[in-house]
C-alpha cells in the first residue's frame, strides 16, 4: 500500500516539499467582514436613536423597535466575531483543517437566533390578537418607514452575492452546491427579516388606520414570522450539512471518479470529500491500480476548479489469488 509521504518533524531536504500548512486562505479578510461591521454600526446607531426617542417622547412603538434593533445588532455581532476569530486563529495548528468552518458555525448560530425571533413574533402577535392594544398609527408608520430605509441600505451594503439557502424545493443532494459564505448569508437574512417586518407593519398599519382593520397588525406579524422561520430552516439545513461533514455535491464526486478511473486498470474503491471552508474541500481517496503510480501522479489528474485544497491518496495493488 502506498500513501502520501510522511512529514516527520526535524527532517530537512527532500521531505520539506511535502509539508504544507492548513490555513487555506482563512487568514485573509473576507469581503463580508467589512460589510457586516458597517451594517452593525448603522443598526446600532438607529437603535440608540430609537431607544432615546422612545424614552424621551414616551412612545412605546419607538422603544419596542429600538429594542428589536438591539437584538439584531447582537446577532450581527456574532457574525462579525466569527469572521475575526477565524482570521486570527487561521494559523492555529489545533484546527486540523483550518478555521473555515467557523464561518459556517457563525451562520448556524445566526439561523438559530432567527428561529428564536420568529417564535417571539408569533407569541407577541397571538397576544395582540387575544388582547388588542391601542396603536399610535402616525408614529408607528413613521418608525416602520424609517426602519425600512435603514434595513434597505443595510441589504445593499451586504449584497446578495451568495445563493439562496432555502432548499425546500430541491433535492438534499444538491443543497450544498454553489458558492456560500454562510456567515454573510446569516447577516443578510437578519436585515432582510427586519425589512420584511417593516413592510408588513406598514401595510397592516395603513389597513388599520384607513379601514379599521386592526386585526391586520398581529396577522401580518404571524405571516412575517412564518417567512422568517422558512429562511431560518433553509440556512440551518445548509450549515448543519457542513458542520456534520456531509459529502460534497454529486457533481464533485463524479468529476473525481471520472478523472481517475479513466486510467486503464484503475478504480476508486473509497472516496470521501467534505467541505472544510466556503468553496473549499478536503478529499480522502483510495485507489486500486494494476500499474500503481506515486500519489502525486493521481493528484495531478484531478480536474481544477473543484475547490480541492487538501487531498490524500491511498494506493493499493490488486490482491493476487493464492
Amino acid at each position: 500500500m502506498r500513501t502520501d509521504p510522511p512529514s516527520p518533524r526535524g527532517q530537512e531536504g527532500d521531505s520539506g516539499r511535502w509539508r504544507h500548512d492548513h490555513v487555506f486562505g482563512q487568514d485573509r479578510r473576507r469581503p463580508g467582514e467589512t460589510r457586516t461591521l458597517i451594517v452593525i454600526v448603522i443598526t446600532a446607531t438607529m437603535m440608540v436613536v430609537e431607544v432615546a426617542a422612545g424614552a424621551a417622547f414616551g412612545s412605546m412603538a419607538l422603544l419596542a423597535d429600538g429594542l428589536h434593533m438591539a437584538s439584531h445588532s447582537a446577532a450581527l455581532g456574532i457574525n462579525a466575531f466569527a469572521y475575526v476569530y477565524a482570521r486570527r486563529h487561521a494559523h492555529d495548528d489545533s484546527f486540523s483543517f483550518g478555521t473555515g468552518k467557523i464561518n459556517t458555525l457563525g451562520g448556524f448560530t445566526g439561523a438559530v437566533l432567527l428561529a428564536g425571533f420568529a417564535l417571539l413574533m408569533v407569541s407577541e402577535s397571538l397576544q395582540r390578537l387575544v388582547s388588542p392594544v391601542s396603536i399610535d398609527f402616525d408614529r408607528a408608520i413613521l418608525v416602520a418607514v424609517l426602519g425600512l430605509v435603514v434595513n434597505g441600505a443595510s441589504m445593499l451594503i451586504l449584497g446578495r452575492d451568495h445563493h439562496d439557502h432555502d432548499h425546500d424545493d430541491r433535492d438534499d443532494d444538491h443543497a450544498e452546491e454553489g458558492h456560500h459564505d454562510h456567515n454573510l448569508a446569516s447577516a443578510y437574512l437578519h436585515v432582510l427579516a427586519d425589512a420584511l417586518t417593516s413592510v408588513l407593519a406598514i401595510a397592516a398599519l395603513l389597513a388599520a388606520k384607513l379601514f379599521g382593520l386592526t386585526f391586520m397588525d398581529p396577522v401580518m406579524g404571524i405571516v412575517g414570522a412564518a417567512l422568517v422561520a422558512r429562511w431560518s430552516w433553509g440556512l440551518l439545513r445548509a450549515t448543519a450539512a457542513v458542520l456534520l461533514d456531509r459529502a460534497a455535491p454529486p457533481a464533485v464526486l463524479a468529476a473525481i471518479r471520472e478523472s481517475l478511473e479513466g486510467i486503464k486498470g484503475t478504480s476508486v474503491v473509497d472516496l470521501h470529500v467534505w467541505r472544510i471552508a466556503p468553496d473549499q474541500f478536503s478529499a480522502q481517496i483510495a485507489i486500486v491500480a494494476v500499474h500503481p503510480q506515486p500519489p502525486e501522479h493521481y493528484k495531478a489528474l484531478l480536474p481544477p476548479g473543484l475547490g480541492l485544497v487538501h487531498v490524500a491518496v491511498e494506493i493499493h495493488e490488486p490482491t493476487r489469488p493464492s
